[in-house]
């Protein structure tokens, strides 16, 4: 079976209770000490839950870092194994699930789709990191528990509808 394929068949039966469990106070782990300067390092548990035919649920801890034109995310699983590690750079995208051929993809955006099930605009999801509710075509932000290290994203467009949560450790 395809890695994403397994992979969306573990979250989907396996991984949902963990997202019962995603609860508590949370602040990026680059911590108050670091200046205003933009973050680059962030951890904490990710869902994202589209609202399609069958609905598709994905979970996973996560750790991200670098910027929406260069960067590194991680999927982890409850249990602390690596599920998949996203890279990207200008002009290259790449998954690599560990023990299978990486796989590349044209663009960010479908790398993201790949992975995830749904495009999830990196742009955005760094600008809402940072607080700043970045105004993304189809996607609306509720950066309102941002302080609390929670946020929520809605896409209503194109559908199937999204809602994406991220808690930050």
């Amino acid at each position: 079976m395809h890695f994403t394929n397994r992979l969306r068949f573990f979250l989907l039966h396996s991984l949902l209770f963990a997202t019962f469990l995603i609860a508590g106070c949370a602040h990026p782990i680059s911590g108050k000490a670091q200046s205003d300067s933009l973050k680059e390092f962030w951890t904490g548990r990710i869902s994202l839950n589209i609202k399609s035919e069958p609905a598709q649920s994905f979970s996973a801890g996560f750790e991200l870092k670098g910027k929406p034109e260069r960067g590194e995310l991680t999927l982890i699983s409850p249990l602390g194994n690596v599920l998949g590690v996203l890279r990207w750079s200008p002009g290259e995208a790449e998954l690599d699930s560990g023990n299978q051929k990486i796989q590349r993809f044209d663009s960010v955006d479908a790398l993201m789709a790949q992975a995830t099930g749904a495009a999830v605009p990196l742009t955005a999801l760094f600008a809402w990191l940072q607080g700043d509710n970045a105004n993304i075509s189809g996607w609306s932000a509720d950066l309102s528990r941002h302080d609390e290290g929670r946020i929520l994203a809605k896409r209503s467009q194109p559908t199937p509808e999204a809602d994406l949560r991220i808690v930050l450790d």
